[in-house]
């Protein structure tokens, strides 16, 4: 429910006398229960270094490592990353801005935020809770994987350097001999894959261990709330930029590096043509900064009213595009020692030339191959080779967990805010949700389990992200309206952000959101959706479209993550009358008035009026200020004609 200005009479509430930057606490019956009458309780991060590690730590994920790289040097390398500077400044910065002010500004989390700013598309908060929880279940999955491979990473030779010999037969497994000895690694080993999703197969007794650790982890470190998971952020979120700068240095000694970072820098303007190309930058922007998951508004809300988010939002974006770029230059130097080894070899049994095999390497690797069997080749060839792979998945760990404790907080933030039961029980509430993530991701240690991670990871977020991120936009833009938006954060910054916001949000992003969602849902319904499959006797890959119940699943995670939204607006509008939903036979109880007060004379509001056109009622901008601000009026009798009053708000 929307987040009121003023404080339940029932309670015998007054404003308090705090000169904290909020002075008003929410009182709504649901709404705001978990803060219910102790904002001043709320926690808050002991300092803006914190806030800022934990931000970066969420946005910088492992698709940085994994995901940009690829796609830098399947679209033009240079070219896709000016057009990825591009969509960054005029979509990513703006949206980001957005949703870390009204974070901030109502110190609530997704459900209370968007409730509070349009009630009837207060369903936008529970489809970001849904996408949060289904990308949790298989991400953690991935940190599972890390500590599987971290665990074997302390022997020599590594497990990966060698092809294994069958025992009977005393000659090499032929499905290694076939592919590599890393892919053997991977596919045999780690996740012992079966050939098709059809086939599930029994648990893999180890990765299910490693996901239980996982789990355990991410429990632990979140038991506290921000208070225990910001100390940890100290760790997790600086210590991957000291193993990529470390990689980088020594990637620059090896043979074949330099070409790896001219083929990375390559301009390929032509590229701009293509509409595929725009659509994939306009995602990666998208997924990098995190947006539409609630986290980003979680992590916010335990900020000063006044801290400068329009600094974090263009500080933070910009260290993300740099974290990109530092990450692709460690993969494109690593691959290119890589494919110089190859090439080498190849040229010396006369098979092959070196230019054929340099481009074949460099583009014939994606996603979590790229860090699992490329990666791990590269590493086989270094010296000390144990060390540096123990330093590689130590990082992806940590960059993992990093990520995981920014989508928790999406999913447990909203729930405290705004469920009185559960925002007492924090703990619980914490250890319940790590015990039902593990259950449910036992789904993903099945000798199948890898294809349904790529199942998750392809369509239990794109879309319903997206239509969050519209409906977020249409909120706050056209419906709470932009310009009035604005007058709010210039109240909160103390100075009024530029005007080309405003555009930016009411045409630029609008517009560019509805056409990725319109891209994507075009893709979806002219190709049929596929998946990679590893063939154990051919001991390759290959793509195999998905079987009708897959099919319906993968609908099924769509329709659940996106239809929060049409469904709590088709509620609030059959219900009618106010935006503020009231169950039946439910009495809301009187509020106090309050006006804003000088020593002389009420203080005009310059900012808005109160009446919503839209709903015929009173209404208030969502800013909190000062306590001092503010003066009761005595309560009306019914019946009593009543004077409309600027609350200022």
């Amino acid at each position: 429910m929307e987040k009121p200005p003023l404080l339940d009479g029932e309670d015998g509430s007054v404003l308090a006398e705090s000169q904290s930057d909020v002075a008003l606490v929410s009182a709504d019956e649901e709404g705001s229960a978990g803060a219910h009458g102790q904002e001043d309780d709320r926690p808050a991060w002991d300092s803006k270094l914190q806030y800022v590690l934990a931000q970066v730590g969420f946005s910088v994920g492992l698709g940085n490592v994994w995901r940009f790289p690829y796609l830098c040097h399947q679209n033009g390398g240079g070219a896709f990353m000016l057009l990825y500077v591009m969509l960054l400044l005029i979509i990513g910065v703006p949206l980001f801005f957005m949703e870390l002010a009204a974070g901030q500004s109502i110190r609530q989390g997704s459900i209370g935020v968007w409730k509070h700013i349009s009630p009837r598309l207060a369903g936008i908060g529970y489809s970001s809770c849904m996408v949060c929880f289904f990308v949790a279940l298989y991400y953690n999955v991935i940190i599972a994987w890390s500590l599987f491979y971290m665990g074997n990473s302390f022997q020599y030779p590594l497990p990966w350097e060698q092809c294994p010999v069958d025992m009977i037969s005393n000659q090499t497994v032929k499905e290694c001999a076939a592919s590599s000895p890393t892919s053997y690694f991977w596919f045999r080993k780690a996740l012992d894959i079966s050939d098709s999703i059809d086939q599930s197969g029994e648990f893999n007794p180890i990765l299910t261990g490693c996901l239980l650790a996982a789990w355990a982890i991410v429990c632990l470190a979140m038991i506290k709330g921000i208070k225990s998971s910001a100390k940890v952020m100290y760790f997790s979120s600086v210590f991957p930029y000291a193993v990529l700068i470390c990689f980088l240095i020594r990637g620059l000694m090896l043979d074949g590096a330099i070409e790896g970072i001219k083929y990375m820098f390559y301009p390929k303007l032509e590229i701009w043509g293509e509409v595929q190309v725009w659509r994939q930058a306009a995602t990666q922007v998208f997924f990098a900064l995190g947006l539409g998951y609630g986290s980003v508004i979680a992590y916010s809300s335990y900020n000063p009213v006044h801290n400068n988010c329009h600094r974090d939002a263009i500080m933070v974006s910009g260290i993300n595009f740099m974290t990109s770029v530092l990450a692709s230059l460690v993969v494109f130097v690593v691959l290119g020692f890589r494919a110089k080894n190859i090439a080498l070899n190849c040229v010396a049994t006369l098979l092959c030339s070196p230019k054929l095999h340099l481009d074949r390497v460099k583009t014939g690797v994606e996603g979590t191959g790229l860090a699992f069997i490329a990666f791990t080749e590269a590493m086989a060839l270094f010296p000390a080779s144990p060390f540096w792979s123990t330093l590689f998945f130590l990082m992806l760990l940590n960059l993992g967990l990093s990520t995981m404790f920014g989508t928790m907080q999406g999913i447990l933030t909203p729930l405290m805010d705004n469920f009185r039961v559960l925002g007492r029980h924090k703990t619980m509430l914490t250890v319940c949700s790590c015990i039902l993530g593990f259950f449910i991701g036992l789904l993903f240690t099945q000798r199948s389990g890898n294809y349904f991670v790529t199942m998750f990871d392809d369509y239990s977020a794109t879309l319903p992200l997206i239509i969050v991120v519209v409906f977020e936009t249409v909120s706050v833009a056209w419906i709470y309206g932009a310009d009035r938006f604005l007058d709010d954060v210039e109240v909160m910054l103390r100075w009024r952000p530029p005007v080309v916001y405003r555009y930016l949000w009411k045409y630029v992003c609008l517009l560019g959101m509805v056409g990725l969602l319109a891209a994507s849902l075009l893709r979806m319904v002219f190709k049929r959706p596929t998946y990679t499959a590893w063939n154990h006797t051919t001991g390759s890959e290959t793509s195999l479209e998905y079987p009708g119940w897959a099919l319906v699943m993968l609908s099924t995670l769509i329709i659940v993550a996106s239809l929060p939204v049409p469904v709590g607006y088709l509620l609030s509008f059959l219900r009618g009358g106010p935006s503020l939903p009231v169950e039946e036979g439910e009495v809301q109880p009187p509020r106090e008035r309050y006006s804003k007060y000088n020593s002389s004379e009420p203080e005009p509001n310059n900012h808005h009026s109160p009446l919503d056109e839209d709903r015929n009622r009173p209404r208030s901008t969502f800013l909190h200020l000062g306590a001092e601000h503010y003066v009761l009026l005595p309560q009306q009798e019914d019946g009593e004609e009543e004077e409309e009053e600027d609350t200022g708000l």
